[in-house]
């Protein structure tokens, strides 16, 4: 017997309608690059959003089309990410870190009909623009752009929106409509979409509101420091303004960061851990003026327990330790102590709080070992990690599944290997397929490897990460090359690599070997590179 609720479909246009009907009140604060704070409510959103969707509808802009955007934090950007949606089409941010080369065919697969472009990201633009077909581009903060030609060429963004009737009504009938599209860098190297639904961004923003999650309330104030084009912003968004959360949109690289948790009191704020590295000091000389932070938000990569401890310890800032994956929208454990953990020595807790946590409610986990036996949870197997949710993928976009990254029984193989203990809290020990996590961003060994090895000297290659007290971890390259030469080989194969990948992809070293370690199979015995370079940083390998 079916039940008698009512059904109807759960689409972002219910957050944004209450988060206008609701905390209409409540505000977005834009650090602008002028230095400058522009400061509105959620009224003022919703409106700008409803004139944006008439604006795109009227410039050509139909249901299912993707809509990409180029830019940073911003205001305007949030008024994107609303609006595209909102119109029944597909929000496509692009990654500005990426080299031209691997965005112009992310641009061509997704198919996009317009780019939002940041006038502050326009030079990286700039070297993306004429290797695409997507001409159409709608730009703002313009007056920080110098080349003529993208100006000439471009529509304004605040002119479309002035022109534009506020009264738009979203009709999407059916919650399984997709409303944005995210690449990832994939298992295999290559960029891989990730399709979005709206129910299942809907449900993400229920989860990730949880109190043992991101615990956002009507009285935060959220400064989301991860960029708006990871994963959708780690959902941060959309999860504040369903709260009536404040918003507080910055630069990562911005000198003022902590002047503006101090001036509007930031509660709660997200981003990598090379992020809170960097500000540490800074925040240890000014712990009066970020006396209202109360929260971090940490993923991307591992934290270390000893940041943790200094935050917690010295700051008094509580640290949430997040693991997730762009297929996964991108939420799926959470690391918080649990009530018997409150009696344990400060040393015990950071340790925990260390982990990657615990399934949030609603993901499915398990370790499966190479044989796709099932492990147990006893903080000793160790096996590659799987899951499932209803904002998990099920297949990428313009791809059929394959076994390589879901099972037999529709479970998401993330590539990662870790254990599980008793209490469910999570270890990341590795990764199955070689990424390498620098900064919070992938860097794929498979790529770098591949473009080394159309060098015409290099005879093998492989690229590994190690540990860096900065970035997380940094690749190395280990290279043999097919003859001798006297030239800087490290300096020609940056080069090489650089006109594909962008800056931080590049090795920091080039290690040249006459042979490279394989395992009795034949493939590349990544500890045995370890051991060399280990050897050559003692000076035991010339």
């Amino acid at each position: 017997m079916l039940g008698a609720m009512m059904n109807y479909p759960l689409t972002l246009a219910q957050i944004l309608d209450h988060a206008n009907r609701i905390h209409g009140d409540k505000h977005v604060h834009t650090l602008l690059p002028n230095g400058k704070m522009d400061t509105y409510n959620y009224a003022m959103l919703y409106r700008r959003v409803k004139q944006l969707a008439n604006a795109i509808t009227e410039l050509g802009i139909r249901p299912g089309d993707r809509v990409a955007t180029f830019a940073s934090n911003t205001y305007q950007h949030l008024e994107i990410y609303c609006a595209v949606p909102y119109a029944g089409a597909i929000i496509h941010p692009l990654n500005v870190r990426l080299a031209p080369t691997q965005l112009a065919k992310i641009v061509e697969e997704a198919d996009d009909k317009f780019i939002f472009v940041d006038g502050t990201c326009a030079a990286q633009f700039s070297q993306l623009q004429y290797k695409i077909d997507c001409r159409r581009v709608v730009l703002f903060n313009a007056n920080h752009v110098h080349d003529k030609n993208l100006t000439d060429l471009s529509i304004d963004y605040e002119n479309i929106i002035a022109e534009a009737e506020d009264n738009y009504i979203s009709d999407i009938p059916d919650e399984n409509w997709a409303m944005a599209l995210c690449y990832t860098s994939g298992t295999g190297g290559e960029p891989k979409g990730v399709l979005y639904t709206h129910r299942s961004m809907f449900l993400h923003t229920l989860a990730v509101n949880q109190a043992d999650v991101f615990g956002l309330t009507e009285s935060d104030v959220v400064m989301p420091l991860v960029p708006m084009f990871h994963a959708m912003g780690w959902g941060l968004p959309y999860a504040a303004m369903f709260v009536g959360a404040d918003i507080v949109l910055a630069d990562t690289n911005n000198e003022r960061i902590v002047d503006l948790i101090a001036e509007i009191g930031v509660t709660v704020a997200a981003g990598v851990p090379t992020v809170w590295t960097k500000l540490l000091p800074e925040f240890r000389k000014r712990k009066q003026d970020i006396s209202s932070l109360q929260r971090l938000i940490v993923g991307g990569e591992p934290i270390p327990s000893s940041l943790i401890e200094a935050y917690e310890k010295e700051l008094g800032v509580e640290v949430r330790h997040a693991w997730g994956m762009t297929e996964m929208s991108p939420t799926g454990t959470f690391c918080t102590l649990r009530k018997a953990h409150q009696n344990l020595p400060d040393d015990e807790k950071w340790k925990i709080k260390a982990m990657q946590g615990r399934p949030i409610p609603g993901v499915q986990m398990r370790l499966v070992n190479e044989n796709g036996t099932e492990l147990p949870w006893d903080g000793n197997a160790i096996g590659e990690v799987q899951v499932k949710s209803p904002w998990t993928v099920s297949s990428y976009y313009k791809n059929e599944p394959t076994p390589e990254h879901f099972t037999v029984d529709r479970w998401l193989r993330t590539g990662d290997l870790a254990t599980i203990n008793s209490e469910g809290y999570m270890q990341i020990v590795g990764r199955a397929k070689a990424l390498i996590r620098s900064g919070g961003e992938s860097i794929s060994t498979v790529a770098l490897e591949n473009v080394l090895l159309k060098y015409p000297h290099v005879k093998d290659a492989a690229v590994i990460g190690i540990p860096n007290e900065k970035w997380g971890e940094r690749p190395i390259a280990v290279v043999v090359l097919s003859s001798k030469t006297n030239e800087n080989i490290s300096e020609i194969l940056k080069c090489h690599l650089a006109s594909e990948f962008p800056k931080f992809w590049i090795p920091d070293r080039f290690i040249i070997v006459d042979e490279i370690p394989k395992t009795g199979v034949g493939k590349t015995d990544k500890q045995a590179i370890i051991e060399l370079i280990t050897a050559s940083q003692k000076g035991e390998l010339l």
